[in-house]
């Protein structure tokens, strides 16, 4: 009789499925934790207005990760376009990957609600480096059991594509959390710089 491990999770699709189901959810709690200021304080304009700008940390945060699940969801999508097969170990490999997905709406919430100290910079930062570290183990796994549809000239080109948008994002996203020690919301505005450089396309490089 074949082994379990040898005749299970060879369903590629279920793997997409539930990734857009995971992916769907945590963007839609990002939401959920910004609530609207209790009517009762509100007496004027001016109250409204304070009430307003005391959200900006929570909305600011809730940009940022918006930002951060749209970028890995796309980088995920991409790797599953040339990832025709899969087995039990792929399967567990994004599932673990799904639950740091997951877990952005409580570091969102925890960076919003305590903005200006470091640990929160640095837990955030770790949400996005396990993300990214996931998503290279899943690429190499795949790429080292031949799951991909490709032949060797397209493999050296995606692959080398894939690899250099990950160590080059965590490297951006390092120096991001490093830049807490001088200043947490100058931490913010890198992560969000860098989050609009891979969203929008921008580069610096025209021939990149």
């Amino acid at each position: 009789m074949r082994k379990y491990d040898q005749i299970a999770g060879f369903n590629r699709q279920r793997i997409e499925a539930i990734s857009d189901g995971v992916f769907a959810i945590a963007l839609t709690l990002l939401i959920l934790d910004i609530k609207v200021p209790v009517s009762e304080t509100i007496h004027g304009e001016k109250d409204l207005l304070k009430a307003f700008v005391g959200l900006a940390p929570k909305l600011l945060s809730y940009f940022l990760s918006f930002m951060t699940l749209g970028i890995y969801w796309s980088a995920h999508s991409s790797q599953f376009h040339y990832i025709s097969k899969s087995d039990r170990h792929l399967n567990w490999i994004n599932l673990f990957f799904l639950l740091f997905v997951s877990v952005i709406p409580f570091t969102t919430a925890f960076l919003s609600e305590f903005i200006t100290f470091k640990f929160a910079i640095f837990i955030y930062w770790l949400n996005l480096t396990l993300l990214g570290g996931m998503l290279a183990l899943n690429w190499r796994y795949a790429k080292k059991n031949q799951f991909l549809s490709l032949n060797e000239s397209e493999l050296v080109r995606v692959s080398s594509a894939i690899k250099r948008r990950i160590i080059e994002a965590q490297s951006l996203y390092s120096i991001g959390a490093v830049l807490c020690f001088f200043n947490t919301y100058l931490s913010i505005a890198v992560f969000i710089a860098i989050q609009l450089h891979y969203a929008l396309a921008i580069s610096f490089c025209r021939n990149k």
